[in-house]
């Protein structure tokens, strides 16, 4: 009989308990995606800016000194291993 009472007991207090954790995880699954959004739009930028200096480093001398056209260089590598990271791709250095 003591067996019952307590598993019913303890059922009692598990149902009580679960809206708690379904609100828990709904919350965490906002995180989540909020996250994942925020990461979906640097990708996005990250993405543009690598192209934006790619076409700025074809102009080459034309348009830059040397000094600058270094600097654009670097500017581009920064960027795309950034994005590489981002996507999860290993560096090939």
């Amino acid at each position: 009989m003591k067996k019952i009472v307590l598993m019913i007991s303890a059922a009692v207090l598990v149902s009580a308990a679960m809206p708690a954790f379904s609100d828990q995880a709904a919350e965490e699954k906002v995180i989540c995606n909020l996250a994942a959004q925020n990461c979906l739009n640097k990708a996005e930028v990250l993405q543009k800016r690598v192209r934006k200096l790619k076409g700025e480093v074809k102009k080459g001398t034309k348009t830059y000194s040397a000094e600058e056209l270094k600097k654009l260089e670097q500017k581009l590598q920064e960027a795309q291993d950034l994005l590489d990271k981002m996507e999860g791709k290993t560096s090939t250095k």
